[in-house]
Protein backbone atom coordinates (compact mmCIF):
# COMPACT_ATOMS: atom_id res chain seq x y z
CA UNK A 1 0.00 0.00 0.00
CA UNK A 2 1.11 3.58 -0.81
CA UNK A 3 2.83 4.91 2.29
CA UNK A 4 0.64 7.92 3.03
CA UNK A 5 -2.68 6.17 2.47
CA UNK A 6 -1.83 3.48 5.13
CA UNK A 7 -1.15 6.23 7.41
CA UNK A 8 -4.68 7.97 6.73
CA UNK A 9 -6.12 4.43 6.81
CA UNK A 10 -4.30 4.05 11.17
CA UNK A 11 -5.81 7.32 11.21
CA UNK A 12 -9.27 6.02 10.93
CA UNK A 13 -8.80 3.04 12.97
CA UNK A 14 -7.21 4.72 15.71
CA UNK A 15 -10.55 7.79 15.07
CA UNK A 16 -12.86 4.74 15.33
CA UNK A 17 -11.32 3.17 18.31
CA UNK A 18 -10.77 6.37 20.42
CA UNK A 19 -14.58 6.90 20.70
CA UNK A 20 -14.87 3.36 22.22
CA UNK A 21 -12.01 4.30 24.75
CA UNK A 22 -13.03 7.83 25.85
CA UNK A 23 -16.31 6.61 26.23
CA UNK A 24 -17.09 8.05 30.09
CA UNK A 25 -19.02 5.73 32.31
CA UNK A 26 -21.91 7.08 34.30
CA UNK A 27 -22.81 4.66 36.57
CA UNK A 28 -20.80 4.99 40.02
CA UNK A 29 -19.51 8.24 41.79
CA UNK A 30 -17.75 10.76 40.08
CA UNK A 31 -14.12 10.71 40.50
CA UNK A 32 -12.30 13.76 42.82
CA UNK A 33 -9.91 15.61 39.70
CA UNK A 34 -7.05 15.09 42.19
CA UNK A 35 -7.31 11.39 42.34
CA UNK A 36 -7.50 11.75 38.42
CA UNK A 37 -4.35 14.60 38.29
CA UNK A 38 -2.27 11.92 40.05
CA UNK A 39 -2.83 9.24 37.47
CA UNK A 40 -1.87 11.61 35.15
CA UNK A 41 0.91 12.64 36.52
CA UNK A 42 2.10 9.58 36.49
CA UNK A 43 1.41 9.38 32.78
CA UNK A 44 3.19 12.38 32.08
CA UNK A 45 6.42 10.68 33.90
CA UNK A 46 6.10 7.24 31.47
CA UNK A 47 5.46 9.31 28.52
CA UNK A 48 8.72 11.34 29.02
CA UNK A 49 10.42 8.36 30.00
CA UNK A 50 9.54 6.40 26.90
CA UNK A 51 10.67 9.39 24.79
CA UNK A 52 13.75 9.37 26.29
CA UNK A 53 14.18 5.51 26.14
CA UNK A 54 14.30 5.64 22.21
CA UNK A 55 16.28 9.19 21.51
CA UNK A 56 20.02 7.54 21.60
CA UNK A 57 19.28 4.69 19.50
CA UNK A 58 17.64 6.62 16.72
CA UNK A 59 19.66 7.41 13.73
CA UNK A 60 17.31 9.67 11.63
CA UNK A 61 17.49 13.35 13.24
CA UNK A 62 14.26 14.09 12.70
CA UNK A 63 12.79 11.35 14.49
CA UNK A 64 15.30 11.75 17.43
CA UNK A 65 14.11 16.49 17.56
CA UNK A 66 10.70 14.97 17.53
CA UNK A 67 11.42 12.61 20.61
CA UNK A 68 13.39 15.71 22.43
CA UNK A 69 10.80 17.79 21.83
CA UNK A 70 8.51 15.24 23.21
CA UNK A 71 10.31 14.16 25.90
CA UNK A 72 10.87 18.10 27.56
CA UNK A 73 7.51 18.75 27.00
CA UNK A 74 6.36 15.85 29.08
CA UNK A 75 8.43 16.86 31.71
CA UNK A 76 7.18 20.42 31.43
CA UNK A 77 3.66 18.92 31.51
CA UNK A 78 4.66 17.01 34.88
CA UNK A 79 5.92 20.22 36.92
CA UNK A 80 2.60 22.16 35.99
CA UNK A 81 0.42 19.30 36.93
CA UNK A 82 2.39 18.32 40.04
CA UNK A 83 1.74 22.62 40.44
CA UNK A 84 -2.00 21.96 40.37
CA UNK A 85 -1.73 19.34 42.86
CA UNK A 86 0.03 21.20 45.66
CA UNK A 87 -2.43 23.75 44.82
CA UNK A 88 -5.43 21.58 45.33
CA UNK A 89 -3.69 20.42 48.97
CA UNK A 90 -2.93 16.66 47.15
CA UNK A 91 0.29 15.29 47.02
CA UNK A 92 1.75 12.79 44.31
CA UNK A 93 1.58 9.23 44.46
CA UNK A 94 4.87 7.00 43.72
CA UNK A 95 5.18 5.83 40.38
CA UNK A 96 4.48 2.94 38.73
CA UNK A 97 5.28 0.97 35.48
CA UNK A 98 2.00 0.47 33.47
CA UNK A 99 1.29 -2.06 30.74
CA UNK A 100 1.71 0.53 28.15
CA UNK A 101 4.93 1.26 29.33
CA UNK A 102 5.83 -2.03 29.74
CA UNK A 103 5.36 -2.59 25.74
CA UNK A 104 6.18 1.01 24.01
CA UNK A 105 10.01 -0.07 26.02
CA UNK A 106 10.29 -3.44 23.64
CA UNK A 107 9.45 -1.89 20.34
CA UNK A 108 12.55 -2.56 18.27
CA UNK A 109 12.35 -0.31 14.91
CA UNK A 110 11.40 3.65 14.03
CA UNK A 111 8.70 2.48 12.47
CA UNK A 112 6.61 0.72 15.73
CA UNK A 113 8.05 3.53 17.64
CA UNK A 114 6.51 6.35 16.03
CA UNK A 115 3.41 4.47 15.30
CA UNK A 116 2.68 3.49 18.43
CA UNK A 117 4.00 6.61 20.41
CA UNK A 118 3.71 9.92 18.64
CA UNK A 119 0.91 8.60 16.57
CA UNK A 120 -0.96 6.03 18.26
CA UNK A 121 -0.76 7.42 22.11
CA UNK A 122 -0.90 11.10 21.73
CA UNK A 123 -3.68 10.92 19.95
CA UNK A 124 -5.23 8.71 22.48
CA UNK A 125 -4.22 11.50 24.98
CA UNK A 126 -5.22 14.21 22.99
CA UNK A 127 -9.22 12.64 23.32
CA UNK A 128 -8.78 11.38 26.76
CA UNK A 129 -7.83 15.09 27.46
CA UNK A 130 -10.35 16.48 26.13
CA UNK A 131 -13.08 14.35 27.91
CA UNK A 132 -10.99 15.02 30.94
CA UNK A 133 -10.81 19.16 30.72
CA UNK A 134 -14.69 19.07 30.11
CA UNK A 135 -15.42 17.32 32.99
CA UNK A 136 -13.21 19.98 34.96
CA UNK A 137 -15.26 22.55 33.71
CA UNK A 138 -18.44 20.68 34.75
CA UNK A 139 -17.12 20.52 37.60
CA UNK A 140 -16.00 24.05 38.55
CA UNK A 141 -12.59 23.69 38.17
CA UNK A 142 -11.72 26.23 35.63
CA UNK A 143 -7.95 26.14 36.51
CA UNK A 144 -7.23 22.70 35.91
CA UNK A 145 -9.15 22.82 32.23
CA UNK A 146 -7.32 25.80 31.17
CA UNK A 147 -4.20 23.80 32.18
CA UNK A 148 -5.44 21.38 29.95
CA UNK A 149 -7.13 23.10 27.04
CA UNK A 150 -4.28 25.68 26.59
CA UNK A 151 -0.62 24.60 27.86
CA UNK A 152 -1.14 20.44 27.82
CA UNK A 153 -3.67 19.80 24.46
CA UNK A 154 -1.49 22.09 22.22
CA UNK A 155 1.68 19.89 22.80
CA UNK A 156 -0.03 16.89 22.49
CA UNK A 157 -1.83 17.76 19.29
CA UNK A 158 2.28 19.14 18.01
CA UNK A 159 3.14 15.43 19.03
CA UNK A 160 0.83 13.90 17.16
CA UNK A 161 1.24 15.77 14.08
CA UNK A 162 5.03 15.00 13.99
CA UNK A 163 4.06 11.16 14.27
CA UNK A 164 1.67 11.44 11.40
CA UNK A 165 4.46 13.40 9.04
CA UNK A 166 7.20 11.28 10.02
CA UNK A 167 5.65 8.01 9.86
CA UNK A 168 5.00 7.77 5.72
CA UNK A 169 9.20 7.44 5.85
CA UNK A 170 9.04 4.76 7.93
CA UNK A 171 6.18 2.18 6.31
CA UNK A 172 7.48 1.90 2.81
CA UNK A 173 7.04 -1.63 2.80
CA UNK A 174 4.54 -4.59 3.40
CA UNK A 175 6.85 -5.88 6.67
CA UNK A 176 7.34 -2.21 8.24
CA UNK A 177 3.38 -1.59 7.58
CA UNK A 178 2.49 -4.84 9.28
CA UNK A 179 5.10 -3.61 11.91
CA UNK A 180 3.28 -0.52 12.28
CA UNK A 181 -0.40 -1.65 12.09
CA UNK A 182 0.30 -4.07 14.98
CA UNK A 183 1.94 -1.65 16.98
CA UNK A 184 -1.40 1.22 16.77
CA UNK A 185 -3.52 -1.94 17.74
CA UNK A 186 -1.99 -3.18 20.27
CA UNK A 187 -1.78 -0.18 21.91
CA UNK A 188 -4.87 0.72 21.47
CA UNK A 189 -5.69 -2.20 23.59
CA UNK A 190 -4.16 -1.44 26.08
CA UNK A 191 -5.32 1.63 27.02
CA UNK A 192 -8.84 -0.03 26.31
CA UNK A 193 -7.91 -2.77 28.68
CA UNK A 194 -6.44 0.03 31.38
CA UNK A 195 -9.64 1.91 31.04
CA UNK A 196 -11.39 -0.65 32.00
CA UNK A 197 -9.71 -1.98 34.99
CA UNK A 198 -9.41 1.31 36.03
CA UNK A 199 -13.00 1.58 36.19
CA UNK A 200 -14.39 -1.77 37.66
CA UNK A 201 -11.41 -2.23 40.36
CA UNK A 202 -11.31 1.43 41.40
CA UNK A 203 -14.51 3.16 39.97
CA UNK A 204 -12.79 5.78 37.74
CA UNK A 205 -13.54 7.19 34.39
CA UNK A 206 -12.76 10.05 32.46
CA UNK A 207 -9.08 9.22 32.82
CA UNK A 208 -6.58 11.75 31.27
CA UNK A 209 -3.82 11.23 29.18
CA UNK A 210 -0.21 11.81 28.83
Amino acid sequence: MDPQAFVDELSNLVSAKLVTITQPKTEGPDPEIATLLQIALNNELEAAEEAALWIAGEADLEVKLALMRQCGDEAKHYRLIEKRLEELGTKPIPPTRSAMFGFLATLPTTAERLAAGPFAREALAQARNEVFASYCEAKGDQSTARLYREIIQPDEAHHHALGKKLLPRFVTGEADQARARAAVERTLAIADEAQQIAHLKRGLSRLPGC
